[in-house]
């Protein structure tokens, strides 16, 4: 039985569900601007597969790393932390 290497994984909000089978998920984060101090909001956009569509704008998911599935999904919905309200 070989063993998996670790997946990296992020958690992210869907910010479009309108491809078939698939998501986009935007990660956020505060960095600090080098220069000025200042904290800049910095956003990544993943496009993850979703196999059941079963994802809405606006849920907080959690997405992991894959085998590229085509050319620009590399990764695949792993949970829904919590639902759009």
């Amino acid at each position: 039985m070989e063993k998996r290497n670790l997946r990296k994984e992020r958690i992210g909000v869907v910010t479009s569900n309108k491809m078939v089978k698939s998501i986009v998920v935007s990660e956020t984060s505060k960095v600090k601007h080098p220069l000025y101090g200042k904290f800049v909001l910095k956003t990544k956009k993943y496009v993850a597969h979703d196999e059941l569509n079963d994802c809405n704008i606006g849920d907080k998911v959690r997405i992991m790393e894959t085998r590229p599935l085509s050319k620009n999904k590399c990764w695949r919905l792993v949970e829904i932390i919590e639902r759009a309200k």
